[in-house]
């Protein structure tokens, strides 16, 4: 359990049966009448969000996640298969699950995945990855680092905006999180 009083950005609760994600709170004080936390709350299953507002010092129990390392191995229909490299156990997630991460996924790439009991709950890319150059404009001599960018289209099939001096068969860095280009790698 824990008390509202201690909620926190990126704390977990249960509520209604699913798994809510704190992504805002604000503890009030009014003048007249009893403390109270607004919050704002994701659900980590579907993606809905909606306000809820609880009482200073309410409990509610606290979800517990299990995040476990796993590989991705590969792709079955729609279903991304995932491998526990200690268990060998298997996880499978839909594209719908996936959303649009799976745009930086590639094979025996290992992932955070989140579990609530023993179900599939999200999955956590690493915050920059290491992909090659498929199709691009060609570079032109005197194309400079602030001279510009161009759209690039990366070997999981992703396309990012990349400097003009770019070309095919290069490897770059890019932060999955806001999808730029971060330097080139060797």
């Amino acid at each position: 359990m824990i008390s509202s009083n201690d909620f926190r950005t990126g704390v977990s609760i249960e509520l209604d049966g699913s798994v809510w994600k704190v992504v805002e709170f604000l503890h009030v004080k009014p003048g007249k009448g009893a403390a109270f936390v607004r919050t704002k709350l994701k659900n980590a299953r579907t993606g809905n969000t909606m306000e809820k507002t609880f009482r200073a010092g309410e409990t509610v129990p606290q979800a517990n996640l299990e995040k476990r390392t796993m590989q991705h191995t590969y792709k079955e229909g729609d279903q991304y298969v995932f491998m526990d490299m200690e268990t060998f156990e298997e996880a499978r997630l839909s594209e719908e699950q996936m959303g649009d991460r799976f745009k930086y996924l590639k094979e025996e790439m290992e992932v955070n995945i989140l579990f609530w009991n023993d179900a599939v709950l999200d999955v956590e890319l690493p915050t920059s990855v290491v992909l090659e150059i498929t199709e691009t404009d060609p570079g032109v001599k005197g194309d400079t680092a602030t001279g510009g960018t161009k759209p690039a289209i990366v070997e999981t099939g992703a396309q990012v905006m990349v400097p003009l001096f770019i070309s095919i068969g290069e490897k770059i860095k890019i932060d999955t999180r806001t999808d730029t280009y971060l330097g080139r790698e060797n």
